[in-house]
């Protein structure tokens, strides 16, 4: 019980801190309505002003969450697709909400 008001929940800090870094919002998104895995440069394309070495950086730091898994294929040139985990997927809805709040109230 804290008497002087509301303290922010650490566990929901974690959350907005990570989903709500430069770039990861979208890349997400991206990935939430893909039928299938991406490969970097798809993902790259759909988020268009997006660096390729922030890209990089933000894929590490989802796959470093358990958010993103990296699938690399032993063929010839070597595939290298990305795909949300459970962890990353449970995300949609969330996302989702916060879409229609931006439709909403944004536009």
């Amino acid at each position: 019980e804290h008497p002087e008001g509301p303290h922010c929940c650490p566990h929901f800090h974690r959350a907005v801190e990570l989903v709500g870094k430069r770039w990861t919002g979208a890349i997400l998104y991206v990935l939430i309505h893909s039928e299938r895995p991406l490969r970097f440069s798809e993902i790259a394309h759909a988020v268009p002003d997006l660096s390729d070495r922030l890209l990089s950086e933000r894929m590490k730091e989802l796959e470093a969450s358990g958010i993103v898994e990296r699938h690399v294929t032993a063929s010839k040139p070597i595939k290298v697709e990305y795909e949300l985990t459970d962890r990353g997927r449970e995300l949609s809805p969330a996302l989702s909400e916060l879409k229609l709040w931006a439709d909403r109230w944004l536009n």
